[in-house]
């Protein structure tokens, strides 16, 4: 029994549906395609999206399914959000348009491009807030951001997720220790 493929989808107002053999979700925010797998039937009763499967084997991909029709749903309402800090000294981030700049420790800056539908505001220089509204894109965008510098367990320094939390290593302890 999928307990996630069963919860219906509400649907807010300005959000516009067509189905075929995928689903497509229109808002303020833009527009997304979610393909529907064989075997998984959508049907809209007032205001609600619900999802039926043929039979027990497709119990997974009805839970995959329906999880991704609530992120476009969701996506193209009220859209996604991702916050990244950035910490150490003389790190920090500037934006300008659609690139972004980096200043990481590294010999040179990096200017990152971000994909079309992904916003970056970036306050106080060290604090990152990507929006969007498709969260695959959202969360892949923040991904790279982090691999620019990933998190370092000795110093700490680096670039993480709001909240993330590291366990920091302890360093080497005194000389000749052998």
């Amino acid at each position: 029994m999928s307990r996630v493929g069963n919860k219906p989808i509400p649907l807010p107002k300005g959000v516009n549906i067509r189905l075929g053999e995928r689903l497509e979700v229109e808002g303020p925010k833009g527009k997304l395609a979610v393909p529907i797998p064989a075997g998984i039937k959508i049907e809209q009763k007032n205001n609600h999206l619900e999802l039926v499967r043929d039979n027990d084997k497709l119990a997974a991909i009805h839970g995959l399914t329906r999880a991704l029709a609530a992120n476009a749903v969701q996506g193209v309402s009220t859209g996604f959000t991702r916050e990244l800090d950035i910490v150490g000294t003389g790190y920090r981030a500037d934006v300008k348009g659609k690139v972004a700049t980096f200043t990481l420790g590294y010999s040179h800056p990096i200017e990152f491009l971000l994909p079309p539908g992904v916003d970056l505001k970036i306050d106080k220089q060290t604090h990152l807030v990507l929006t969007g509204f498709d969260r695959q894109v959202v969360g892949q965008v923040a991904a790279q951001i982090r691999a620019l510098r990933p998190p370092d367990p000795y110093k700490n320094k680096g670039v993480r997720y709001t909240g993330e939390v590291l366990r920091k290593k302890a360093g080497k302890t005194g000389a000749g220790a052998k």
